[in-house]
């Protein structure tokens, strides 16, 4: 089985402190290419920015003939953040959401901004200043600015994002975007670790956070036999003092991956979930299931490819989605990792006959 020691670590960290707002995944995609060349039989940047790997199976590589499993893989690299949308003067820049944020996080939070990462404040008017009756709803995003000082520049159109820095402290994970770097990471630690038996493709996609949209693309290019989305997840494990029964997004840190039999784009391939629970089964490697309900990720693209594509999802359990700061379990990434290693290793054309 694989581990998760310093380089891994070294890896994600890199990783999730680039910036890499939907449509703007230039940081990261750097990465994976350095990550992915040495390993890959193929490496191609499509033409909305997603990168594409193929790792050929023996049989490909010795020209026996033999047809082997296709099997795609995809982690999205974009985060969610923002975009410059008017400069306002004297430093002050007027923003907007890219992907889904929960503006009451907003107010106060440190940010960078552009491509030289220029550090900022989301600012707000203070307490001190406000009336009873603005004290009495949240903040509007529209009467946010980006503070960068005087000194500070940026130009419409300029991503930003947290400006959190990455952190492990003990069993944990600290971080800004680990929703889905930490998919991004375990796709490149499997590339590295490729199985023999199978044509391994790999999708590092961009613009998930907007609609999905550079894993269609990537579906219809591989044409697989089978996908896996990687992802990472909400865990709804905080104290509930409000009593109510949790039946959604019910996974918890530091039970393993999460396994979707359905979500809201896409209902899994039947297969596929109790191929990957057998695994689970077998290799002692802890698994639960993501109860179905709303959310998403890139299997609900990757489905309608062409005439239709076999689908599961599998995500790290993370807290805090979205926000500027997540908390994820080294564990729970280790398992993942490790239930999707020795699954590529199990698989043959027979699965999909059952």
């Amino acid at each position: 089985m694989l581990t998760i020691g310093s380089p891994q670590i070294k890896l994600l960290e890199k990783l999730c402190n680039a910036m890499a707002v939907s449509g703007d995944e230039g940081e990261v995609r750097r990465t994976v290419l350095e990550e992915v060349k040495p390993y890959a039989d193929e490496v191609k940047v499509d033409a909305l920015g997603s990168v594409l790997v193929r790792r050929k199976a023996r049989t490909e590589r010795s020209g026996a003939g033999k047809k082997p499993l296709r099997v795609l893989l995809d982690a999205h690299m974009d985060e969610v953040g923002f975009m410059i949308v008017k400069d306002d003067g004297d430093g002050f820049y007027e923003f907007r959401t890219v992907g889904g944020i929960d503006e009451r996080h907003l107010v106060g939070k440190q940010v960078i901004v552009g491509k030289e990462h220029v550090p900022g404040v989301i600012g707000a008017k203070p307490i001190h200043l406000t009336d009873s009756s603005e004290r009495s709803h949240p903040v509007d995003i529209e009467s946010m600015r980006i503070d960068l000082g005087p000194e500070g520049k940026a130009k419409v159109g300029d991503r930003a994002t947290f400006a959190t820095k990455f952190k492990r402290v003990g069993p944990s994970i600290l971080s800004k975007s680990i929703d889905d770097r930490i998919g991004v990471a375990i796709l490149i630690e499997l590339l590295k670790n490729a199985p023999e038996n199978i044509e391994l493709c790999l999708a590092f996609s961009v613009q998930e956070e907007i609609g999905l949209r550079g894993a269609a693309v990537a579906g219809y290019f591989f044409n697989p036999d089978l996908a896996i989305a990687i992802d990472s997840t909400p865990a709804r494990d905080l104290p509930d003092y409000e009593g109510k029964e949790n039946y959604t997004y019910n996974t918890k840190l530091g039970l393993g991956p999460s396994i979707y039999p359905a979500h809201s784009p896409v209902i899994s391939d039947p297969r596929l979930v109790s191929f990957l629970a057998g695994v689970g089964d077998k290799h002692k490697i802890p698994y639960q299931f993501r109860q179905p309900g709303g959310g998403g990720t890139n299997a609900g693209a990757i489905q309608q490819a062409r005439s239709g594509v076999p689908v599961v999802s599998v995500s790290v359990p993370h807290r805090y989605t979205h926000s500027p700061i997540s908390v994820s379990r080294v564990d729970d990434w280790k398992n993942t990792l490790n239930l999707l290693y020795a699954a590529l290793q199990e698989m043959t054309p027979a699965l999909l006959k059952r």
